[in-house]
């Protein structure tokens, strides 16, 4: 394939520019990989602040056993 030879072409029907746009937008977005975010690691400082056990569920007494020593 050379530089000069175009990636697609229209076969048939006369699109405006909009629907050309539309077009090459929507090939640009399928051919692209998808990146998968890389994993958020926690550090073991601030993972030592955080609680081991779950916090209260609300409920009856929850707010008698929020105030007792873990």
């Amino acid at each position: 394939m050379s530089a000069e030879e175009p990636l697609f072409r229209v076969v048939r029907g006369v699109p405006t520019a909009d629907e050309l746009a539309a077009l090459v937008g929507a090939i640009v977005v399928r051919s692209r990989p998808s990146a998968t975010p890389a994993p958020v690691t926690t550090s073991a400082w601030a993972r030592s602040g955080r609680p081991a056990v779950a916090t209260p569920a609300a409920g009856p007494g929850a707010w008698r056993a929020s105030g007792l020593p873990r």
